[in-house]
């Protein structure tokens, strides 16, 4: 036996899972295609900017990061508890008054509120608040259908939480699940999410580090086996050893966690792979900061309710560096902006992108200049309804698999499903073997 368990992909499922098992004293060995661990969160750096793959933000209410996350060591940059909401005659600022309390008077202003609405919204969302896993096991619809069921039609929905929503989950349609959107509201509402100075991928380097050389990098798995047989076996019997094929050669181990992205754990375990969801993000340099605010802007312009008729490509855009100065060199702009692959301009050419990035934004964008554009076809799994918070991890013979795919398609679900997935192979390596049956 060459290890206790092999892990195969080295995103922020498996390295939790990994950490987990170390802790639980497995030996342990991550196996990761490529050249950086990190999987769906990796930054580059371009001429001296940082843009990560995917507009992400990492938000300190997770439970699973304020756990297992060293957040001062990743020296958070905040963004502001608000968003800038563009509408027909106006850059609206809408922020919490708890949280925000400079921006009231601007909130007030906003011409976005209204008092029914307002209670709608508040009867729609109070049970999230005080009892998320009750919601978690509640009827679930999509967001849509939700909505009207609460009585919210007014401008907060249709300018505000359709099109942030739309962003966050990569669903323009509103399909997504209605629970599901509920828990992220709440984190939303509890925690102010930020960049790591470094960018995204400081979170799954921290996590790596203490795992060192039981991390290889750029080892493409092609093949795992169980009990001598395809991993697909039907019995969930013990088995002695389980084999991962890498394009080095075989690695004999007592278990194998598939811990990649969901649409190649569907090639190398017998589970189907979800639908995924898909964005673009432009990452852009300006002349001048186009607005001084640490906020997300958002295109609160609707022609036909029901996240139709959006007047262009960006879903959100934002001066990325007024919130995290590190993203940027001293004196330059970072401006980022994310389209959608579930719509038909979600592959908009340049020009269209920045001319509406310069609605939005009420700038003028000729001068900037594109530092890189990340296609990301499965950035995030598709979550409809019902919520499904939790999916099978042991596929039997010693086979088991991870991911935000088998919890819920969020850092917290990535790092949760990583450590239940590891107490899970520990549980399996400490029971005992079944007895071997003889047949008469």
């Amino acid at each position: 036996m060459d290890t206790d368990v092999v892990i195969v992909g080295a995103g922020l499922a498996g390295l939790r899972c990994a950490g987990r098992l170390r802790e639980l004293g497995q030996e342990v060995l991550v196996l990761e295609a490529a050249d950086e661990v990190g999987g769906r969160v990796r930054t580059d750096l371009v001429d001296g900017f940082r843009c990560d793959r995917g507009f992400q933000v990492l938000n300190p209410a997770y439970p699973a990061v304020r756990d297992w996350v060293d957040l001062a060591a990743l020296d958070q940059q905040p963004f502001r508890a608000g968003v800038l909401v563009r509408t027909e005659d106006r850059l609206a600022t809408l922020a919490d008054p708890a949280r925000e309390p400079g921006l009231l008077t601007a909130t007030l202003r906003s011409g976005l509120l209204r008092p029914l609405e307002l209670a709608a919204l508040a009867r729609w969302a109070a049970r999230v608040l005080v009892d998320p896993r009750g919601v978690m096991r509640s009827t679930d619809t999509d967001l849509n259908t939700s909505l009207d069921a609460a009585g919210a039609r007014g401008p907060i929905r249709r300018a505000v939480l359709e099109p942030f929503m739309a962003g966050v989950l990569a669903d323009s349609h509103g399909l997504s699940s209605a629970n599901f959107t509920k828990l992220l509201i709440r984190m939303f509402a509890l925690g102010r999410p930020g960049l790591p100075a470094d960018g995204m991928s400081a979170l799954p380097r921290q996590l790596a580090a203490p795992l060192g050389d039981r991390v290889r990098l750029a080892e493409r798995v092609l093949g795992v086996r169980a009990d001598d047989r395809s991993a697909g076996g039907a019995s969930a019997e013990r088995s002695g050893e389980v084999s991962v094929r890498s394009e080095s050669g075989t690695i004999r181990a007592r278990a194998v966690v598939v811990a990649t992205d969901p649409v190649t754990a569907g090639a190398l375990a017998p589970i189907p792979a979800p639908a995924m969801k898909g964005l673009i993000t432009w990452w852009f340099e300006a002349p001048e900061a186009p607005t001084a605010e640490a906020l997300l802007a958002i295109d609160g312009r609707r022609r036909a309710g029901h996240f139709q008729g959006s007047p262009g490509p960006v879903w959100n855009t934002a001066v990325v560096s007024n919130a995290a100065p590190t993203y940027a060199p001293p004196g330059r702009h970072l401006v980022q902006a994310t389209t959608l692959l579930d719509r038909p301009d979600g592959d908009a050419p340049e020009d269209a992108v920045r001319r509406h990035v310069g609605e939005i934004l009420g700038c003028d964008t000729s001068g900037w200049q594109v530092v890189v554009r990340h296609r990301i076809d499965g950035a995030l799994p598709a979550v409809p309804p019902p919520l499904r918070p939790r999916s099978e991890i042991s596929l039997g013979h010693g086979l088991f698999v991870c991911g935000d795919h088998r919890d819920t398609a969020s850092i917290q679900g990535a790092l949760v499903s990583g450590n239940r997935t590891a107490e899970a192979v520990a549980r399996f390596l400490q029971s005992p073997p079944s007895p071997t049956r003889v047949a008469p």
